[in-house]
């Protein structure tokens, strides 16, 4: 009985050693589970936050690093990389994106920035590429990116770049079957010339950008130290349109208007000259493009015509006012209605006012401008093609629309005695006119050998310092009082 007393005790405590390893194996387990559990949270959770941080610093559509990035991420990557070196740095955006989206819709623009961001990649693979906004674009090139760019502290390897950049997006992209062409403006800074860190560098580009973009598609533009200069001025003279506008500070300067047959002054064209005590007179290039930029361009240019409408009521009723409207005015559907009130109001005759449009306002809205000119013509005014040949579509234009005078643009007349191809432009554009029964008139005579080839071929008028520049009202009057007779000794006398 002993003996199985014992052997139950040995039993029981077996039992409980059994059952104390099985309890630790479980709670092992139950441990050891905890444990991977914990560590795919916490890969979750690192994950999340890698996703997080992937997002807060790259744009979702095109997937590239966005402006945030620049601000936080780029200056160290640039300064462990490229500082020792020199970097190059393009800030640029898409010339006509608002056309495309308005061409194949919002989707489309979309998938053309997608593509343009494939382009970018493959275009210089190691660059820090950034999508600043919706069409505005920033590279970041280091000399040891690639072949490409070995240089780019070097300017000159910048402005290389710069222009197969250009090159780059002008190829056209395919979308929704479409063959879509975008164009780009670059502005450019290289470091450290340009500035002592990356965001001094990429202030120069962008303020380098403004200025490509003012001057057209295509355009790319360097930073110089006088453009700080430059903006400046041009912040100042916004400051001040306004105010000069409603004050009547800008007038209008009389350019005579010459029948080349006889010599006699047939007209004046209004041109606007605002001069300030600051900065003495102020090119109309860049007050007349701001005016537009901030709407006031309607405002201004009623101003103009009424003033000028009054002063020609001083000229002999044979002599004819000139005045050209802006291409965004030109969108106004009550254009007309406003020249008509003018008339109204100062009594000038329709008959004496002749209204410049250039090609470029035409391609905007061609049966709106269809309408207008339409109007104008039905009420006596004459309406001329201004600029010929520099616009768009010129001869589509000739076609579908109608017109009472051509004029030959300056940069034709310049140099056609010895330019073979400019001669051929001025000399086919005369033709064409006479055959479409159209007078034209040449811009820019200066010499008088430009004068003499005009006569022969048979344009009708002419302008230009040759002639005369822009003057005020009382000299316009003085020069009516002398007359011009026909030949150019009398023209030298007006020059002088």
């Amino acid at each position: 009985m002993q003996a199985g007393w014992h052997s139950q005790l040995y039993s029981n405590i077996d039992g409980i050693i059994i059952g104390a390893f099985l309890v630790g194996c479980a709670g092992y387990a139950f441990g050891f589970r905890k444990i991977l559990d914990l560590r795919r949270e916490q890969g979750r959770r690192t994950l999340a936050e890698s996703k997080a941080d992937w997002i807060t610093y790259h744009d979702f559509l095109t997937r590239l690093p966005n402006r945030r990035f620049l601000k936080e991420k780029a200056p160290e990557i640039v300064n462990t990389t490229f500082c020792n070196v020199g970097y190059g740095v393009l800030a640029f955006d898409l010339d006509g994106f608002k056309k495309v989206n308005e061409t194949v819709g919002a989707d489309g623009g979309d998938a053309l920035l997608i593509d343009l961001a494939g382009r970018l990649s493959a275009f210089i693979p190691e660059a820090i590429l950034v999508r600043l906004g919706s069409d505005e674009f920033l590279i970041i090139a280091g000399c040891t990116t690639s072949s490409r760019c070995q240089n780019c502290s070097n300017p000159e390897q910048t402005r290389k770049l710069a222009e197969d950049l250009i090159n780059l997006l002008n190829r056209p992209f395919d979308i929704k079957g479409m063959q879509i062409s975008v164009g780009a403006c670059v502005g450019l800074s290289s470091y450290p010339e340009h500035g002592l860190g990356l965001k001094d560098v990429v202030k120069q580009a962008i303020l380098a950008l403004s200025v490509a973009k003012r001057q057209g598609r295509n355009s790319y533009v360097e930073f110089q130290p006088e453009i700080n200069d430059d903006l400046a001025r041009r912040t100042r003279i916004e400051r001040q349109l306004r105010s000069a506008v409603a004050n009547g500070d800008i007038v209008p300067f009389y350019q005579p208007l010459i029948d080349l047959k006889s010599g006699a002054i047939v007209g004046f064209e209004a041109l606007a000259r605002w001069h300030t005590p600051e900065d003495g007179f102020i090119s109309p290039e860049l007050f007349i493009r701001i005016a537009e930029e901030t709407g006031l361009i309607s405002e201004l240019s009623e101003h103009l015509l009424r003033r000028a409408c009054k002063d020609a009521m001083d000229w002999p009723k044979q002599v004819r006012l000139a005045f050209n409207i802006s291409p965004r005015m030109l969108e106004d559907r009550d254009l007309g209605l406003k020249i008509f009130k003018i008339l109204g109001e100062t009594g000038l005759s329709p008959h004496r006012l002749e209204i410049e449009i250039t090609e470029s306002a035409l391609v905007r809205d061609t049966d709106l401008a269809a309408a207008m000119i339409r109007d104008l013509r039905g009420s006596g005014i004459q309406v001329v093609l201004d600029d010929f040949g520099t616009g768009y579509s010129s001869l589509a234009q000739l076609s579908a629309l109608t017109f009472d005078k051509i004029k030959i643009d300056r940069i034709f007349v310049s140099g056609l005695e010895q330019d073979e191809k400019k001669s051929k432009i001025v000399r086919t554009t005369v033709a064409l006119a006479t055959g479409l029964r159209i007078s034209t008139t040449a811009e820019g005579i200066e010499q008088e050998s430009q004068l003499d080839y005009l006569q022969q071929l048979g344009c009708s008028f002419g302008q230009g310092y040759l002639f005369g520049k822009a003057v005020p009202q009382e000299q316009a009057l003085a020069l009516l009082s002398t007359g011009l007779a026909s030949g150019t000794e009398q023209s030298r006398q007006v020059s002088a």
